[in-house]
């Protein structure tokens, strides 16, 4: 990592010339009672998924990750955000962009590398692969390769969470995409139906990272203001900036605490933008322009994150170094675990598939 503190320097000063909004020690992080160790716990865990997603797409191209694999590189700030306010008891569901989900939950970098590479020392032992990791112990359940389809299942737990008490709170990942599917209008009604008796404490978290695959939210819907879709089921909504990890982490903050408390649901359409090509096999994106991608690259979260670290003297450039440094050897150690598990054995394609006595 020679090259590092340079990097480093150069993604500050860019940053100071986009929108980088209030310093951590003005606004933005005193009213959200942030200290320096906080903030640089945010940097670590967000310098962690982009370097384990680099890692990932550079394992898929070299075929050591079969299936496909979709990256979380731009909207790393959203997990990070949202999950800060996660408690036990909650439930996180999402779709198949889901390996920061894991991560920021508990699942280790090793588990989840091995899974993406389906190695029986992954996450659900080398069978889920990289769209459908599963962490039950943590608060994931799941990831999802059907494109919508885990919409109804985040609405019917939060309801499950309702009715039995628990005081939790369901966090419903989806895409621009899916808000087209017949699963999500299905669901949001009767999300917005329960919910008038406080039995749906679901927040539906719409990460609008401007494109469905190669299809621009424009050429996809006539109403681009995606969130206003959310009015047919009486369900409110807001939108954040899903670059910026302070907004995001007060919209969580105050969003999150509203849906325990009324378990009704909230609806918050996150303005993100995947940095990354839709999937790692989608090299040529036709769809945008390089121009485009260079323009988001000056609003890039961990960028936005260094110039204000930097700028709020909670950190200077050499332990931002030292922070890269630390999660690259993290991230290389999951790479070389993965690379080393044993193949899953073939009587484990039937263990955890059917119910105890159902396998006949």
């Amino acid at each position: 990592m020679a090259t590092t503190r340079n990097r480093t320097a150069k993604a500050a000063a860019e940053a100071r010339e986009g929108d980088v909004g209030p310093a951590p020690n003005g606004a933005a992080g005193a009213d959200l009672g942030l200290d320096a160790e906080t903030l640089l716990r945010f940097y670590r865990e967000m310098t962690l998924i982009r370097l384990f997603e680099e890692a990932a797409q550079r394992g898929f191209r070299q075929g050591k990750i079969g299936g496909y694999l979709h990256l979380y590189i731009g909207q790393e700030a959203v997990a990070v955000g949202f999950l800060h306010e996660y408690r036990t008891g909650d439930h996180v569901i999402t779709a198949y962009r889901d390996h920061a989900h894991a991560l920021l939950l508990g699942s280790t970098p090793r588990e989840v590398m091995a899974e993406l590479f389906g190695k029986g020392t992954g996450l659900v032992k080398g069978k889920g692969g990289s769209m459908h990791l599963f962490d039950v112990e943590n608060g994931l359940y799941g990831g999802y390769g059907i494109v919508g389809g885990h919409i109804p299942l985040g609405v019917g737990m939060a309801y499950a969470q309702a009715y039995q008490q628990t005081g939790g709170v369901t966090q419903l990942y989806f895409g621009d995409g899916a808000i087209h599917n017949a699963a999500f209008h299905e669901a949001a009604n009767l999300s917005g139906l329960w919910g008038r008796d406080g039995l749906n404490p679901c927040l539906f978290i719409l990460e609008n990272n401007q494109y469905g695959m190669g299809t621009s939210v424009e050429r996809a819907t006539a109403m681009t203001d995606l969130s206003a879709k959310f009015d047919s089921y009486a369900i409110e909504h807001e939108d954040v900036d899903g670059m910026d990890l302070f907004a995001v982490l007060e919209c969580a903050k105050r969003t999150v605490a509203r849906v325990r408390e009324s378990g009704r649901p909230y609806a918050v359409e996150v303005q993100t933008y995947r940095l990354s090509p839709h999937g790692a096999a989608d090299f040529l994106e036709r769809y945008r322009s390089k121009d485009e991608i260079a323009e988001a690259r000056k609003r890039d979260p961990i960028n936005l994150l260094e110039a204000r670290l930097l700028e709020a003297d909670v950190a200077d450039e050499a332990t931002l170094t030292a922070i890269r440094d630390e999660v690259k050897a993290v991230v290389e150690d999951a790479v070389t675990f993965a690379d080393e598990s044993p193949e899953p054995p073939l009587e484990e394609l039937a263990t955890d598939v059917y119910a105890d006595g159902a396998a006949s």
